[in-house]
C-alpha cells in the first residue's frame, strides 16, 4: 500500500494523489487504505517519510568523500525519482511535512559535520551537495538540450554525473586544500 501511495503521490502530488487508484494498484480497497494510514494527509507523510529514509538508507553519506556521495545521490535519482519528486510536491503542498523526518536530516548532519570544509556548515554542505545532485533533474529540458544535444543520451548522463563530483570536489575543500 505504501508503494502504491509513493507511486501515486509522485507522480500527481498531495492534492492529485487519488486513493482509489492507490487501492487499485496494491491489490486492496479504499477502506483498507483508511485503516491502515488513517487519512490521506498521514498517507502522504508516511510515502514522504519513506521515500526519505529509503534514500537515506540507500546513499547514506560519506564525509570522507563527499563528492563521490554526491555522485552516489545523482545516480540514485536517476533510477529511483519517485523520492525527488514526492519531496518537490511535499514542499509546495505540504511544506511542514517536508521537514521530516527529522531524525534523518539529523542524522545526515551529524555524518556531514566529520567533513572538515570550513567555512561550510554541515547544514551548508548538506544543501548545496543535494542542489548540486539534483540538478539536472530540475533544469528545463530546454536549457538541456540548448547545445543540441540529448540530454537522455547515457554518454551525457554519465558526463553529468562527473560534473556533479567536480562541482561538490571543489566546494567541499577545506581551508587547508586551497
Amino acid at each position: 500500500m505504501l508503494q502504491a501511495a509513493l507511486s501515486e503521490f509522485a507522480e500527481y502530488g498531495h492534492a492529485g494523489g487519488r486513493i482509489e487508484r492507490m487501492a487499485k494498484a496494491a491489490g486492496t480497497n479504499v477502506r483498507m487504505i483508511y485503516a491502515y494510514f488513517g487519512n490521506n494527509d498521514q498517507l502522504f507523510d508516511a510515502a514522504l517519510t519513506k521515500a526519505i529514509t529509503s534514500m537515506a538508507a540507500a546513499v547514506p553519506p560519506r564525509p570522507t568523500d563527499l563528492a563521490g556521495w554526491a555522485g552516489d545521490l545523482f545516480d540514485y535519482h536517476r533510477r529511483e525519482p519517485a523520492a525527488l519528486r514526492i519531496s518537490l510536491w511535499a514542499q509546495l503542498e505540504r511544506p511542514h511535512a517536508a521537514a521530516e523526518p527529522m531524525e534523518s536530516y539529523f542524522a545526515k548532519a551529524t555524518t556531514v559535520s566529520a567533513a572538515e570544509s570550513a567555512p561550510l556548515t554541515a547544514v551548508d554542505l548538506l544543501v548545496f551537495i543535494y542542489a548540486v545532485a539534483q540538478a539536472w533533474y530540475l533544469t528545463p529540458i530546454g536549457l538541456l538540450r540548448a547545445d543540441g544535444q540529448d540530454p537522455e543520451d547515457p554518454e551525457r548522463i554519465a558526463a553529468h554525473r562527473e560534473a556533479v563530483v567536480a562541482a561538490v570536489t571543489r566546494f567541499a575543500r577545506t581551508d587547508a586544500d586551497r
